[in-house]
């Protein structure tokens, strides 16, 4: 069985996850933690829980996303992944990170390019990787099927769906990736988005004012 712990980190109260198995292999995703107590609230985490983290994973390369990818490969020592299309994403906070207020942010290159070919393992659980562009050019979900779980990054919701305004986003391959990939999942996959709270595929199908396809 698969749990999923979940923590809101950084001014963007973005959601970072941290997924493990009996095994206590697990991977971390999108880390979002920069100030001190909120890496330190990580770790203790993983301390506590005896977590061997094998893998860094970021669904994309949005600074919110990223803040805390050093602090992850630097304590852990774990392979780092993203889809090819979100490197000049990664490559880019650099640039702009300070003008958010995060002026010791530190850059780090993907060790692994990944995409929907691919899966992702830890301990006796694995992950599918769906391609969902619209909110970034390579953004990447990661759906377990026995389980149903899907962590979704910033393209589906609890009620909205993610922005497009920024580099790379357009709302007409957003709407797509939700409606083909994550609106062809089970109805009660929960959704573990990157902002807010969890919801389901049934719920957004439903009711999401953004992308519902069910009257």
């Amino acid at each position: 069985m698969i749990k999923v712990k979940s923590f809101v980190f950084n001014p963007f109260s973005e959601n970072t996850y941290v997924l493990y198995d009996h095994t206590k292999e697990g991977i971390i995703i999108d880390p979002g933690c920069f100030e001190s107590h909120e890496k330190a609230e990580l770790d203790e985490f993983i301390k506590q829980q005896q977590i061997n983290p094998v893998l860094l994973l970021n669904t994309h390369c949005h600074i919110d996303h990223v803040l805390g990818n050093d602090h992850i490969k630097t304590r852990y020592n774990i392979p780092f992944l993203i889809h090819e299309k979100e490197a000049f994403m990664l490559r880019a906070v650099n640039s702009y990170a300070s003008n958010y207020g995060f002026h010791n942010y530190r850059e780090v290159q993907p060790d692994k390019i990944i995409d929907e070919r691919d899966e992702v393992t830890f301990g006796e659980s694995k992950m599918n990787i769906l391609f969902l562009p619209g909110h970034s050019p390579g953004h990447l979900g990661f759906y377990n099927q026995e389980e149903k779980i899907l962590i979704s990054g910033d393209v589906l919701f609890h009620g909205s769906i993610g922005r497009t305004d920024l580099p790379g986003g357009d709302m007409n391959t957003l709407i797509s990736s939700i409606q083909q990939k994550l609106f062809a999942l089970p109805d009660d996959v929960v959704v573990y988005s990157g902002h807010g709270p969890t919801t389901t595929i049934g719920e957004e199908k439903r009711s999401n004012p953004f992308c519902a396809i069910e009257k």
